[in-house]
């Protein structure tokens, strides 16, 4: 919307004399700045309204596994979900209000996040209302999420230039690039569901999914931005992507509501993320990845968001194959609780090495 300042002060001549007063709103870097403080001032100034309106409707909150950790029937009985209202509320005002509407990308990503979120509100819903802690088919999930990310890849695809945007490019070298062709469709669904279930995934702790996820945001921001300037680019010798600087706003939006959505839900919460914010924050991460062409990336910045994922999947293997448990309860966050690490200390501790991993990614730039 405030992009638009611009426009209106060429159109009219009695807005010249503010021509450059506005003509900083250009500049991706200070539409970035402001969506962070927007989308941070939105969820601090209405998620306490928010936060009470879900108790009030959700009366016993969200329900608890009786498999998990005994502990949590304790400490997080009675706590409100769907928190992921909050974020996204405060990341669709602030991309609004800061973002080149006319930029494509932008909508297609936002289309991805709104409808993985879609998606994790109707299970909390479910899980809410008939106070259990299994919402409605994991195959159905599934199968609406990969629809959303067929969509979403294939207009990605028509929107680059080909054989580039069909193509998987490998960050470690300069020209190696991998055409998969129409096939990118599968590859790169394949990529945003399984990055918005692997959020899911992380989402067992206070404060444990929301700080992994700011770090993601701030570095695909970096990335699209050097990726959708044709200067930055050439300099690292990266992939130009015309127009995907934009989605540097978008992930300023989401560290914004990200950082008011922290200071609820940092321990002890006062409200949970739930599938609504976690799994529409993992598809955002996976739409952004495949849009900017950094999805092995992305496996890099969110390796923790991968671990998680990856420990239930071996769990689940192993169980089925031999009849063992290689971890005392997945996903591995939990293993360590089992450990007798307190709470804090694996809530850090995995911010540490999202943190470390986020600046492993962010050195590829330059290996090329």
């Amino acid at each position: 919307m405030f992009y638009w300042l611009i426009e209106l002060s060429n159109t009219f001549p009695a807005l010249s004399g503010l021509h450059t007063l506005l003509n900083v709103f250009r500049y991706i870097t200070f539409r970035t700045g402001g969506a962070i403080a927007t989308g941070a001032l939105f969820v601090f100034l209405f998620g306490p309204w928010i936060i009470d309106h879900l108790r009030l409707r959700q009366g016993k909150g969200q329900p608890i596994r009786a498999d998990g950790p005994q502990s949590h029937l304790l400490t997080k009985k009675g706590t409100p979900t769907m928190g992921g209202l909050m974020i996204l509320s405060g990341l669709v005002v602030s991309t609004l209000l800061w973002a080149n509407p006319m930029n494509p990308y932008v909508w297609i990503v936002l289309a991805v996040t709104l409808g993985f979120g879609f998606v994790g509100f109707y299970d909390d819903y479910l899980k809410v209302t008939k106070q259990t802690s299994s919402g409605f088919g994991g195959r159905t999930r599934l199968a609406i999420e990969a629809a959303i990310a067929f969509v979403a890849c294939y207009a990605l695809m028509r929107l680059g230039r080909q054989p580039f945007s069909s193509s998987l490019v490998i960050p470690f070298f300069k020209d190696v690039v991998l055409n998969f062709g129409i096939f990118f469709v599968m590859f790169g669904a394949f990529i945003i569901v399984g990055s918005g279930n692997a959020v899911n995934l992380t989402d067992g702790l206070d404060g444990l999914a929301i700080v992994p996820v700011m770090i993601a945001a701030a570095s695909f921001g970096i990335i699209s931005y050097l990726a959708g300037n044709a200067v930055f680019s050439d300099y690292l010798q990266i992939n130009y992507v015309a127009g995907t600087g934009e989605l540097a706003v978008l992930c300023g939006a989401v560290f914004g509501a990200g950082l008011g959505f922290l200071w609820f839900n940092a321990p002890p919460a006062s409200i949970f993320m739930g599938d609504t914010g976690s799994l529409a924050l993992g598809g955002m991460l996976g739409s952004i990845a495949v849009a900017v062409k950094h999805e092995i990336v992305l496996g890099v910045i969110g390796g923790l968001f991968v671990l998680e994922a990856v420990s239930v999947i071996v769990q689940v293997a192993s169980f089925r194959l031999t009849g063992k448990r290689i971890f005392r309860m997945a996903p591995i966050h939990h293993h360590f609780e089992q450990l007798g690490w307190t709470e804090p200390q694996i809530v850090i501790r995995f911010w540490i090495i999202a943190v470390m991993l986020a600046l492993a990614g962010l050195s590829t730039l330059k290996l090329r």
